[in-house]
C-alpha cells in the first residue's frame, strides 16, 4: 500500500448531506479527476463534473422537476449516471435506478410506485420502456439517441442562473437520497427509501473500518440499481474525491482494474471465483519451473493463513518463505490484476466459499467478507483488513445494535436503517418495529469473538420430511468448495426424504480441464454424460459430503450443461439463487432425481 492522505482530510466526510459533501469536494479538489471510462475516452475533473451537474439541474428544473419529485435512470455503467443522479439530488428530487434487464411489467411497476416524472434511458432499452408507460411519466430523455428529447438537447436548453451551492444548502439530512428497488424474487419489488443521513452514516461507517483515501479511485460496474455500486463508486467518491472508472460491461471489470487500480473495491463472490479460476489457469500455463515456484508459494501462503486463522503463531520459516514469495511472486500478481493499491477489498451480496477467501488471503489480497442489506444502507457487519476471520462476516459496524431473536434471526438497529418501503406501510410494519429494530430475514450466530456468521435466509431453510432443519447455503458452499469445476449449486430437500442438488459446471474451469485432456473447444453438453468431467464432479460431491452431517449430504444430483448468468432465470443481478424460479424451471429434473430413488 503506498502512502496517501487519509480521511482525516477527506473534504466531505463530515458533511450532513451528499450534496454538501459533493460541494466540499469540488471546492477542495476542482482539478482532480472525477469520472472516466477505460481508455480515457471520457475524463472529467471535479470542476467539470460540477458544471455538467449544474446544467442538468437547470434543465430538469425547467422541465418542472421540484423537491420530492422522482427521476428514473435506466443506464448501463457510464459517466452520465453520476451527472444525472447528482443533479437530481441538488434539486431535492429523488433519483432511482432500474435494472437494465427488467421486463416491461417490472419497469411499469417501478415507474408507478416511484411516481416517476422524468426518465433517463439508453436508446437500446426504449422498446421495453415504451411498453411500460405510466400516468406519472411526463418526459423521457434518451442519452445516446438523436431523436426526441436527448441529453444533449436537454442541456443545451437549460435555463441559466441555477445556484448549485445554494440548492445544496436547502437539502436536509432527512430528505430522500434514493429509492432502491429489491429484485422482487418473492413478490413485487419493494422500494427501499434511504435518506441523505443514511448514506452519510454509511460513508463514515466505511471510513471507521479503513481510512478512506482522499482522491483515491473506484470502479463502477455493478448495476446502478444495486446499492453497493452507489455506495462504493458514487457516494464515497463524493465525500473523498475519488476518481470513478465506469465499466459498461460488467464481464470486463477484471480487465479494467489495472487501468484504474482502485483504492476500494467490492465484488460479489462469483467475480472472486472467476478471478481465482483465471489465475490458477494462468499459473498452470507458466514454464514448469515457474509453475512449481508459484505452487509452492501459494501452499506456503495457505499454511500461513490457516495458522493465523487458528490463532497460532506462524512458524518463522513459513513467514520468511511467504515474505520472499510476496516480493518475488505475489506483488507482481497483485499489480497485474490491478489490486496492488487497494486499501479495502470486499466480498458481499452472497456467501463466498472459504477456499476462495483463503486463496486470495494467501497471495496478499485480503478479501473482507461483509454482510448488509439494502434496508441497512448496505452495512451491517464486516471484517476489517487487519482482523479477518474467514467464515464470518465480521463484527457489527460501529453504532450498530445487533441481536439475535429466539429463532436466530438477525435484528439490527442504527442510523443506517431505512425509512421504510415506498408507499407500502404494511410490508414496512412487517420488518420494522416502532422502536427501530429491523427484521433482516437472515439466520445467524455470533462466534466467541463477536463476529457474525450468517447461516441462511430464514425463508430458505430446508425442513426435510423427518423434520430436520438445515441450511441449503451451507450445503451449496460445501459443494462449491470441493472443486473449482462446480460453479453453481442449488440444494433441494424441503419436505423431502433426502437432499438432491442441481450442479452447474464452471465453464472456465471445465474448459481448462478439457484442454488438458486434448478436448479444446468441446461444449459443456459434450463434456457431460460420461468421462473425466463426470468423474471429477462425482469425486467433488463425495468430498463435500464428507464435510456434512449425514442428514445434510446430497444423495443424488444432476449436472446441467448450461451456465447460470446474473439476472437470468436462476440468479439475481448479484448472483443470488432464485430458488423458486429454479424449482419451477427444473421441476421435471428434480422429480426425476427423487423418482430414481
Amino acid at each position: 500500500m503506498d502512502n496517501a492522505t487519509t480521511s482525516t482530510n477527506a473534504p466531505g466526510l463530515h458533511a450532513s448531506t451528499l450534496c454538501e459533501a459533493f460541494q466540499r469536494t469540488v471546492e477542495r479538489l476542482p482539478d482532480q479527476p472525477a469520472l472516466r471510462t477505460p481508455g480515457d475516452e471520457v475524463r472529467l475533473t471535479w470542476r467539470q463534473y460540477a458544471r455538467r451537474v449544474r446544467r442538468i439541474a437547470e434543465a430538469l428544473a425547467s422541465l418542472g422537476v421540484r423537491r420530492g419529485d422522482s427521476v428514473g435512470i435506466m443506464l448501463a455503467n457510464r459517466p452520465e449516471f453520476h451527472l444525472i443522479d447528482t443533479a437530481t439530488l441538488h434539486l431535492g428530487a429523488i433519483p432511482f435506478s432500474m435494472y437494465v434487464t427488467s421486463a416491461p411489467e417490472q419497469i411499469a411497476y417501478v415507474l408507478d410506485n416511484a411516481a416517476c416524472r422524468v426518465l433517463f434511458v439508453e436508446s437500446r432499452f426504449l422498446p421495453r420502456v415504451r411498453g411500460a408507460a405510466t400516468p406519472w411519466l411526463e418526459h423521457m430523455v434518451v442519452i445516446d439517441g438523436d431523436e426526441g428529447l436527448t441529453l444533449e438537447r436537454l442541456e443545451a436548453g437549460h435555463a441559466r442562473g441555477f445556484d448549485l451551492a445554494a440548492a445544496a444548502r436547502q437539502i436536509r439530512p432527512s430528505d430522500l437520497a434514493t429509492v432502491i428497488y429489491t429484485s422482487g424474487t418473492t413478490g413485487p419489488p419493494k422500494g427501499v427509501e434511504l435518506t441523505h443521513a443514511n448514506m452519510m452514516y454509511a460513508i463514515r461507517g466505511c471510513d471507521s473500518q479503513v481510512r478512506l483515501r482522499v482522491a483515491g479511485s473506484a470502479v463502477s460496474y455493478l448495476p446502478h440499481a444495486h446499492l453497493a455500486d452507489r455506495l462504493v463508486a458514487h457516494y464515497v467518491p463524493m465525500a473523498t474525491g475519488a476518481e470513478t472508472t465506469t465499466v459498461a460491461d460488467p464481464a470486463q471489470v477484471m480487465s479494467a482494474l489495472p487501468g484504474c487500480r482502485p483504492s476500494m473495491f467490492m465484488a460479489v463472490p462469483r467475480v472472486w471465483e472467476k478471478l481465482r479460476a483465471a489465475l490458477l489457469t494462468g499459473f498452470a500455463k507458466e514454464p514448469h519451473e515457474r509453475a512449481e515456484a508459484i505452487d509452492r508459494a501459494v501452499r506456503t501462503g495457505l499454511e500461513k493463513v490457516r495458522a493465523e486463522q487458528r490463532g497460532e503463531a506462524v512458524p518463522a520459516e513459513v513467514l520468511r518463505e511467504w515474505q520472499r514469495a510476496d516480493e518475488t511472486i505475489f506483488a507482481g500478481i497483485r499489480e497485474r490484476i490491478g489490486l496492488d493499491r487497494a486499501d479495502w477489498i470486499i466480498s458481499g451480496a452472497a456467501p463466498i466459499p472459504t477456499d476462495v477467501v483463503e486463496f486470495f488471503y494467501a497471495i496478499g489480497v485480503r478479501v473482507c467478507e461483509g454482510w448488509g442489506m439494502t434496508e441497512t444502507s448496505a452495512l451491517g457487519a464486516i471484517n476489517r483488513p487487519d482482523s479477518i476471520r474467514i467464515g464470518t462476516v465480521g463484527p457489527p459496524m460501529p453504532n450498530t445494535e445487533l441481536r439475535l431473536d429466539v429463532d436466530g434471526e438477525v435484528l439490527v438497529r442504527g442510523p443506517h436503517v431505512m425509512r421504510g418501503y415506498r408507499h407500502d406501510a404494511e410490508r414496512t410494519a412487517e420488518v420494522l418495529s416502532s422502536d427501530g429494530w429491523l427484521r433482516t430475514g437472515d439466520i445467524g450466530r455470533l462466534d466467541d469473538a463477536g463476529h457474525l456468521v450468517i447461516i441462511d435466509r430464514k425463508k430458505d431453510l430446508i425442513i426435510n420430511a423427518a423434520g430436520k432443519n438445515m441450511s441449503p447455503a451451507n450445503i451449496e458452499a460445501a459443494l462449491m468448495n470441493s472443486s473449482p469445476l462446480i460453479g453453481q449449486a442449488c440444494c433441494i430437500g424441503d419436505a423431502r426424504p433426502f437432499n438432491v442438488a442441481l450442479l452447474v459446471p464452471d465453464p472456465d474451469s471445465a474448459a481448462t480441464v478439457a484442454r488438458s485432456h486434448g478436448l479444446c473447444g468441446t461444449s459443456l453438453a459434450d463434456l457431460i454424460g460420461g468421462g473425466f468431467l463426470d468423474e471429477a464432479i462425482a469425486a467433488a460431491v463425495e468430498r463435500a459430503n464428507a464435510t456434512l452431517s449425514r442428514v445434510e449430504q446430497v444423495k443424488r444430483y444432476r449436472v446441467l450443461p448450461v451456465e447460470w448468468l446474473p439476472d437470468g432465470d436462476e440468479l439475481t443481478p448479484t448472483s443470488k439463487l432464485k430458488r423458486k424460479s429454479i424449482a419451477a424451471k427444473y421441476a421435471d429434473t428434480i422429480e426425476e432425481l427423487y423418482a430414481d430413488s
